[in-house]
């Protein structure tokens, strides 16, 4: 059987796209020199990213940086290369390098502070003068206050009085809602760096904030390059924005102008006289009141930034792309059309953190994301702060940790257009044309496409679901799925509600048949999601790992050791593939593309493993039609089984079985 032509050399479009760092004072000659060299390293599109050390003459969203961005795009286009544009300078996200307050003052990042008051000063002129209230306002809040006082209000804009509330043991606090002082990255040195300009951080929970950074932006970008959209350029990314910016003050909540009527919208009650329970640990149920009112955020968040980035990029035929601002963030990925995630700041390295904490699900979380929603691309942004220190194992580590996970798009972070001055230790390391290996990078360019190619288009061999929330996957049972090779994926919750079919045989969705379903760490199920669960505990189907079983129906299974956990998966589940020694280390996927199973291989350890590895399907296969493929020096040998696996570090293996069905 011969090796598919397409998995060998995949198409252009299949290509990692990296960060282009333009970091210093742009030219004609020098930007055509550059992608000329991305493509005859195997690197064909890239992410044009505005960046710190650019000279002020060449600000956000100028004509000169727009000539510079068409020029290009055109040169991408006639050497049929991808292009996708980056939506802020620098981040994170939402402000328009600033352009948004510039705009209008009101559209400030906002948030909720507090003032702890003593029993005799709720309506002092001191109290009163620090709380800057809103003129607006100000007839709604004159006549709690005595009228003596009145006259010695500091009438100072954008700040206002939310309530003052009483605590639990008897004293009060004033809530207000003003600016917060937070800012954004720049994009400009002051002097020669390494101080960065800051501007003032926007209020994306501001619906019409929002609007304002889509004009100056998404606007701009489609008077300028829209004639590309959807040809040349593919996508505009998004990059973490924070409903805080990047605060310098701390103990604030977020908090736009009229949060708490938004509050009760969602949450069904007032939080009013709860508001204590975010600054003290000692009010009633203070955990649960705070989890309610970052659930009141999140769903401010998606419904003001992300649903109108996507609307936008929906109606001029452009994908939005980029990622939220945790590992872990799963909702706000339905309003991708690529779902990402950010593997960065040596958050996950082999070793615990591979497949331990909320950074360690994001492989998962961008994948299943993409299998639920019907997208065909998920993407990592990956390698960024690093550090000079990393190493090419390491690069190969982390891109064999992606695709074993089942991300198909990556995002380099970065190739720097310049290592000038302190450009060279802004979040480094170079992975491109300033590194070390950029004289050896063609090879695994290729190897990116080919692994892309494989989890690009293809069915997905999975019949394991873990529940998680829109913003908390767990990580605990997914690890002891990972070391024993029972693959998964995480399904959203309300996916159970909105477009799954569930029935006493499972959960059906995308195309998907989840048969086992775990619940793990989960403390609170929505109303709407009770009787999905009901129908799939009754059948048997649901298994509960360290989680508080108050929340859950009768019926399911309580394992309390991993191999308790692994023999309630495989009571519902026959095993894909069962790997004799087990093998903790070893991480596979298994797709069908193009009539082929191919079972992806990686050690994720940092020593070598052996063993011997029995597929389910292995009775259907047609004999003498194993092959193992090296998808890096793209080399194959026939296989037999037993299937007998040696996997040094950093590296990884295909075995590919044609079936009769």
């Amino acid at each position: 059987m011969a090796i598919s032509k397409n998995f060998i050399n995949p198409s252009r479009a299949l290509s990692m796209l990296p960060f282009w760092f333009w970091n210093d004072a742009l030219d004609e000659a020098e930007i055509v020199r550059q992608i000329a060299d991305m493509e005859a390293h195997g690197v064909y599109g890239f992410v044009i990213h505005p960046r710190v050390g650019l000279p002020r003459d060449t600000g956000w969203m100028s004509d000169r940086m727009m000539y510079f961005m068409r020029l290009a795009v055109d040169e991408a286009k006639r050497r049929e290369m991808s292009v996708v544009l980056y939506d802020e300078g620098m981040y994170p996200s939402g402000s328009s390098s600033g352009q948004v307050v510039a705009a209008n003052p009101v559209y400030q990042c906002r948030c909720l502070a507090h003032i702890e008051l003593n029993a005799t000063d709720e309506f002092s002129p001191h109290l009163l003068n620090s709380l800057k209230v809103h003129k607006r306002i100000t007839s709604q809040i004159l006549p709690c206050f005595p009228s003596e006082t009145r006259e010695m209000i500091d009438l100072q804009p954008l700040s206002y009085l939310v309530a003052v509330v009483p605590r639990a043991d008897g004293r009060r606090i004033a809530v207000i809602n003003r600016p917060v002082d937070a800012y954004i990255r720049g994009l400009h040195y002051i002097g020669d760096g390494p101080q960065e300009d800051e501007p003032l951080a926007a209020d994306i929970l501001n619906p019409d904030a929002v609007a304002m950074f889509l004009h100056l932006v998404y606007d701009r970008y489609a008077e300028v390059l829209g004639d590309e959209f959807g040809k040349t350029v593919h996508a505009i990314f998004t990059d973490e924005p924070g409903v805080l910016g990047r605060p310098r003050e701390r103990n604030v909540w977020p908090g736009t102008t009229g949060i708490l009527d938004y509050a009760e919208s969602v949450l069904g009650y007032d939080f009013t006289p709860h508001l204590p329970a975010l600054w003290y640990d000692g009010e009633p149920d203070a955990a649960r009141y705070r989890e309610d009112y970052k659930r009141v955020i999140v769903a401010r968040l998606e419904e003001t930034y992300y649903r109108q980035l996507y609307q936008w990029c929906e109606n001029h035929g452009i994908s939005l792309t980029g990622h939220p601002g945790r590992g872990d963030d799963m909702g706000f990925l339905r309003y991708f059309h690529i779902p990402g995630q950010d593997l960065v700041w040596r958050w996950v390295l082999p070793g615990a953190t591979a497949l331990e904490g909320p950074e360690s699900t994001q492989g998962k979380c961008s994948a299943s994301a993409a299998v639920h929603l019907g997208r065909e691309r998920n993407s990592n942004e990956c390698f960024g702060a690093y550090g000079h220190e990393f190493t090419w194992e390491e690069m190969k580590w982390l891109v064999d940790w992606c695709f074993a996970r089942g991300v198909n798009l990556l995002y380099p972070h970065a190739f720097f257009y310049s290592v000038r001055g302190p450009r060279r230790d802004e979040r480094p390391p170079d992975v491109g044309p300033n590194s070390p290996w950029w004289d050896v990078y063609r090879p695994f360019a290729d190897y990116v496409r080919r692994m892309s190619w494989l989890n690009t288009g293809s069915k997905h061999v999975c019949h394991i679901a873990i529940l998680c929330g829109a913003t908390d996957l767990p990580w605990s049972a997914a690890k002891i799925c990972f070391q024993h090779q029972r693959d998964f994926n995480y399904l959203e919750l309300r996916h159970l509600w909105e477009d799954a079919q569930v029935t006493g045989d499972g959960i059906e969705i995308a195309g998907m048949h989840y048969q086992a379903v775990i619940v793990d760490g989960l403390t609170q199920i929505p109303l709407e999601a009770q009787t999905a669960l009901e129908t799939l505990c009754a059948a048997g189907r649901v298994i509960a790992w360290e989680t508080t079983l108050e929340v859950l129906p009768g019926g399911c299974a309580i394992p309390h050791t991993p191999d308790e956990l692994l023999a309630e998966i495989d009571r519902l589940v026959a095993p894909d593939l069962i790997v004799t020694p087990v093998a903790l280390d070893l991480r596979y996927r298994h797709v069908v593309k193009e009539g082929i199973h191919y079972y992806i291989f990686t050690n994720e350890g940092l020593e070598s493993l052996h063993t011997t590895v029995d597929i389910s399907i292995q009775e259907q296969c047609i004999r003498g039609k194993y092959i193992w493929i090296d998808p890096l020096a793209m080399s194959e040998r026939a296989a037999n089984a037993p299937f007998a696996l040696t996997l040094a570090p950093y590296t990884s293996r295909i075995l590919s079985c044609h079936c009769d069905g």
